[in-house]
Order: C-alpha cells, then sequence, then structure tokens
C-alpha cells in the first residue's frame, strides 16, 4: 500500500529537503512509524514520549483533519497525508 506524506516545510531539512514521502500503513499511526523509521529525525517532532501524535502537529488525509481518531484513523492505497506544525511563540 503506498500513501503519500506531504512534509511541511519546517521540517525539510529532516526528510533531505524532500516535499514528500511515499509510506505505508493502514492506519495514520503506520504510515507515521514508516516514515519516522525512514527520517529518524522526524520521530521527535511527530510524537510525543507516550507515543501519541505532538501537540504542536496536525495531521491530514485527504485535506481532513485525522481528529478525533488521530492515529487509528484508517488510509487506504493513494491517499495522502499532509503533516502541519502548528508554529507558536511570542
Amino acid at each position: 500500500m503506498s500513501i503519500k506524506v506531504s512534509i511541511h516545510p519546517f521540517l525539510l531539512h529532516l526528510t533531505d529537503e524532500r516535499e514528500s514521502v511515499e509510506v505505508s500503513g493502514n492506519n495514520v499511526g503506520e504510515c507515521l512509524n514508516d516514515l519516522a523509521g525512514k527520517y529518524p529525525g522526524l520521530r521527535e517532532w511527530l510524537f510525543e514520549k507516550d507515543g501519541k501524535i505532538n501537540n504542536l502537529v496536525e495531521i491530514y488525509v485527504n485535506m481532513e483533519s485525522s481528529y478525533p481518531e488521530e492515529l487509528a484513523k484508517p488510509v487506504k492505497d493513494g491517499d495522502e497525508l499532509q503533516v502541519v506544525i502548528i508554529i507558536t511563540g511570542g
């Protein structure tokens, strides 16, 4: 199964400047784990220590929020995930 993940520009330095990466998985969590396996530097940005999605990250499946299912949200061949980083400060 092939899922395309669009990477937020803030994280491109961790993916060798690749704006999209092909991953596999049956749900968002499996896809993100596959992505982090290919680019280990992403793991700390994507996941909290308890394995949940980082509070500063939003995941969209085909331009629709994965919330509230988040990691358990199912995906199918040809779907596209978008990784969005919420920039904070002030």
